[in-house]
């Protein structure tokens, strides 16, 4: 299992330096959530913010776009160093054009998807993406309850095409994190359950045992 701590749970007064604090305990990639305020009800950051906390880690950065026309800004967030760029099924852009954009940029594409949108939905781009990733709680805020019956939706992509990363989202702990690894979930991101504790590098070590 692979650990990708959400910086929305950092704190945001010395975000490079938790960046870098997570890194050095093990993290595998860095999750960062961008809201618009639109597509979600909250704001986060955006580019600028990604470029400035880039050089504190190499580890890979698995950006989040929970914004409601990422085709605009996708040259942005390849330019500040982006890894991997999810964006969602349900925003505005068009699909297709989104992950070809990101694919042109050098970047992995990955397509997010809401709790209430059906998997099928992301079926015709499949072939197309590094990773998918399922939410397991409402995307806007951390700290919220993980949806287990979100599990299927990852069973039946993996039923479909096995060598597919997946990716979860939501609620992630030492208690759920066991339920995703049994689905057949590639990375977990973990917010509150790598920020929170004193010792990080003990909480992402806590969190790949509980996935065994």
């Amino acid at each position: 299992m692979l650990i990708a701590p959400s910086v929305l749970s950092s704190d945001f007064s010395k975000l490079g330096s938790e960046i870098k604090r997570v890194a050095d305990c093990g993290a595998d990639l860095i999750h960062l959530d961008v809201m618009d305020g639109h597509f979600v009800p909250n704001l986060t950051f955006g580019a600028p913010i990604i470029k400035a906390v880039r050089k504190f880690t190499d580890k890979p950065f698995d950006v989040h776009l929970m914004i409601e026309n990422p085709l605009n800004y996708i040259s942005d967030f390849v330019n500040a160093g982006a890894d991997i760029i999810s964006f969602h099924i349900e925003c505005k852009s068009d699909i297709q054009k989104t992950v070809n954009a990101i694919k042109k940029g050098g970047v992995k594409p990955a397509i997010a998807i809401k709790p209430g949108t059906p998997v099928e939905e992301i079926y015709p781009y499949l072939d197309d993406l590094y990773m998918v990733l399922i939410m397991t709680v409402e995307p806007g805020f951390g700290g919220q309850k993980f949806m287990e019956d979100m599990m299927d939706k990852v069973k039946t992509l993996k039923k479909k095409k096995p060598e597919l990363l997946v990716q979860v989202d939501g609620g992630i702990n030492l208690d759920t994190i066991k339920q995703a690894a049994d689905a057949g979930v590639d990375i977990c991101v973990a917010g509150t359950s790598v920020f929170k504790p004193k010792d990080a590098k003990q909480a992402i070590l806590g969190l790949k045992e509980a996935a065994k």
